[in-house]
C-alpha cells in the first residue's frame, strides 16, 4: 500500500467525523452537491500533492484506488473550478474541528508548547499580488504543539503583527484549556498576566522570567527543566511542515489562506500518524 493510499485511508474518516456527514454519499445519484467530507478529502490530497486544482483532478483520474476510498469514480470527480469554489464553504470552525480530530490520532499527552512562524503569501501568483497591491507579504502562524507526539493541536493565523504574542497564547490556551496541563514557551511570551490566566485555567505555565531582580532566578529555578526544554518541539514541527508541505500558501484571499494553513497542519498530523 502506498503512502498516499494510507494517508487517504485516514483523511476520509477524519473528514467524515469533522463535517458530520459521513452517512452521505460522496456524489449523490440524480444530481445534488458533493458531500462536504469528500471535498475536504480532495483538498487535503491537493495540499499533500502540493499541486494546483487542475493538476490534482488530473492526477486523481489516474488513481482509481484513491478515488474509490473517497467514494468516487473518475466521472464523479468535480471540475477544478467547482473544487476551488467549494473551499469557500469550508468554515474555519470546521477546519479547527478537523485539526483536533487529526491530533486525537496521536493520543496527546496534555503537555503543549507554543511558538510562531511565518509563511509566504506572494508565492501563489506574483501578478495577483501586484494587482491588489499586497502590503503584507508574510502570514504569521502561531501553533500549539503536543511536546510528546509532536502533533499540532491548534493554530492561529494573522496577516498583521498587532497585539502581543502573549495575548495570542492566552487565546489559544483558552480554546484548549481542557486538553492542557502545562504550556511551554520562550521568553517572548514572558508576561505575568499570561501566567496568571494560565493558572486560572488549570494550566501550569513553563515560561522563563526575564532577569530583572534576584527573585527572578528563584522563579526560573522552580520550572520543570525537562518539560521546559521541550518547547523546541514547536520549531521542529514548523520545520517539518514547511519541508514536507511547503513554506508558502497558494490561496489568494486571507480567509482562504487561514483555512489552507489549518488543513496543512491536519495533513501533517495524519502523515505523521501513518508513517510512524
Amino acid at each position: 500500500m502506498t503512502q498516499i493510499s494510507r494517508l487517504t485511508g485516514q483523511v476520509v474518516p477524519v473528514a467524515q467525523r469533522g463535517t458530520g456527514d459521513g452517512d452521505e454519499s460522496a456524489a449523490p445519484e440524480g444530481g445534488g452537491g458533493f458531500a462536504d467530507y469528500a471535498l475536504v478529502s480532495l483538498h487535503c490530497l491537493r495540499i499533500c500533492l502540493d499541486t494546483s486544482y487542475r493538476m490534482t483532478i488530473d492526477l486523481l483520474k489516474e488513481m482509481p484506488q484513491i478515488t474509490g476510498e473517497i467514494g468516487r469514480v473518475k466521472a464523479d470527480l468535480p471540475s477544478p473550478p467547482t473544487l476551488c469554489k467549494a473551499f469557500d464553504r469550508i468554515s474555519m470552525s470546521v477546519c479547527r474541528v478537523l485539526l483536533r480530530q487529526s491530533a486525537q490520532l496521536h493520543d496527546p499527552s496534555k503537555h503543549g508548547a507554543i511558538d510562531a512562524t511565518f509563511y509566504e503569501r506572494s508565492a501563489a501568483s506574483r501578478h495577483y499580488c501586484q494587482r491588489p497591491s499586497y502590503r503584507v507579504q508574510k502570514l504569521k502562524v502561531t501553533k500549539l504543539v503536543d511536546t510528546d507526539s509532536q502533533a499540532v493541536l491548534d493554530v492561529h493565523c494573522s496577516t498583521n503583527r498587532e497585539g502581543s504574542d502573549s495575548d495570542l497564547a492566552e487565546q489559544i490556551a483558552r480554546r484548549n484549556a481542557g486538553d492542557l496541563r502545562s504550556l511551554a514557551a520562550d521568553k517572548g511570551y514572558d508576561k505575568e498576566a499570561l501566567r496568571e490566566n494560565l493558572r486560572e485555567l488549570g494550566i501550569r505555565p513553563l515560561i522563563k522570567h526575564r532577569i530583572f531582580a534576584p527573585y527572578d532566578h528563584a522563579h526560573n529555578a522552580r520550572i520543570d527543566e525537562q518539560r521546559y526544554n521541550q518547547r523546541s518541539m514547536t520549531e521542529t514541527v514548523n520545520s517539518a511542515v514547511k519541508r514536507s508541505l511547503g513554506f508558502a500558501v497558494r490561496a489568494r484571499s486571507w480567509f482562504r489562506e487561514f483555512r489552507e494553513i489549518a488543513l496543512m497542519c491536519e495533513v501533517y498530523n495524519i502523515k505523521r500518524f501513518v508513517n510512524r
